[in-house]
């Protein structure tokens, strides 16, 4: 009946139901200002569409009076079936956020896809608590630490190019560190609790630091002026600054030769890091290919 009574709605309609789902189920609230500014509709038009997703879920929304809004309620089922791909680019970039349904290309393409998809109730309760700002309370699965029962106050999104962290304050280690999404299971959103100073976001030094990186061509590149073309560069070099928090990854996905002397052999390497000393200090740079921290350079001078 409701798939029914949605196919007889103009899709208009169904475009402004699909984004007040998407704002209840991930952002957890929907106000009828949101409808006016995203579609430009009267007050008087979004009220009625508010009224109608109600009539067609009547257990997922709920008023909240104090705040005059719409919260989402414990009992939630979703109306749309939204693919991953279009929630984490409305999540991520802000559009894209239309009734879900397959429409035809302008031209042929084929766009590879990603091994594995967060679990979209998951990724919900864990883009509500960031929207919310709240403590997050989740089943973890590590491989070196096994199943464990964490809090954690998540604040962003990483894509590190094969699949998506949550980045948050870490209560059992008292850190800051990146979580993978497809290993939270059972999130429950602590709303209400309080957050701390030191679990904030403006304290995680990786995240608040930017580090500038120079790419070359890498030495061994037989036609270095393919690689400036492939790459943009300017002057033969590629300027990039980037979170610490993120470096690692992004190095890793371009496969960046990190070594001080470019001793990475292989055609992935096409990109040399002109000064590996730019990621000293980085966490996560033991994912760039070819660096060695100070310590590991240590241990491996008392080995020799």
């Amino acid at each position: 009946m409701t798939i029914d009574h949605l196919s007889s709605l103009t899709q208009a309609q169904r475009d402004r139901l699909a984004y007040a789902e998407l704002r209840l189920r991930f952002v957890g609230e929907i106000r009828r200002q949101d409808l006016v500014a995203r579609f430009g509709i009267q007050e008087a038009a979004a009220t009625r569409d508010i009224a109608q997703y109600k009539k067609l879920a009547p257990g997922n929304l709920e008023y909240d009076t104090k705040n005059k809004l719409y919260v989402r309620a414990e009992w939630f089922r979703p109306l749309f079936d939204f693919p991953p791909e279009r929630v984490l680019s409305w999540l991520t970039q802000g559009f894209g956020d239309g009734e879900p349904m397959r429409l035809k290309p302008w031209v042929i393409s084929e766009v590879p896809t990603r091994l594995t998809h967060p679990d979209l109730d998951v990724l919900a309760a864990v883009t509500r608590a960031i929207h919310q700002e709240c403590p997050l309370a989740v089943e973890y699965h590590s491989i070196s630490s096994g199943i464990t029962e964490r809090e954690i106050v998540p604040f962003a999104l990483i894509d590190n190019g094969l699949r998506w962290h949550v980045r948050a304050f870490d209560r059992k280690s008292q850190e800051f560190r990146d979580f993978v999404i497809t290993r939270i299971k059972n999130p429950v959103v602590l709303k209400g609790q309080p957050v701390a100073t030191h679990e904030m976001s403006d304290q995680d030094i990786q995240w608040t630091r930017i580090v500038e990186l120079e790419l070359v061509p890498h030495p061994n590149q037989l036609r270095p002026e393919i690689t400036e073309m492939d790459y943009g560069m300017n002057g033969g070099v590629l300027r990039m600054k980037l979170r610490a928090a993120t470096a690692g990854y992004i190095l890793r996905k371009w496969s960046v030769d990190c070594s001080p002397d470019h001793c990475l052999r292989g055609a992935e390497y096409r990109l040399w890091l002109k000064d590996h000393l730019a990621i000293y200090g980085v966490k996560n740079a033991i994912l760039a290919p070819g660096y060695k921290s100070q310590e590991q350079k240590i241990l491996e001078a008392e080995a020799d």
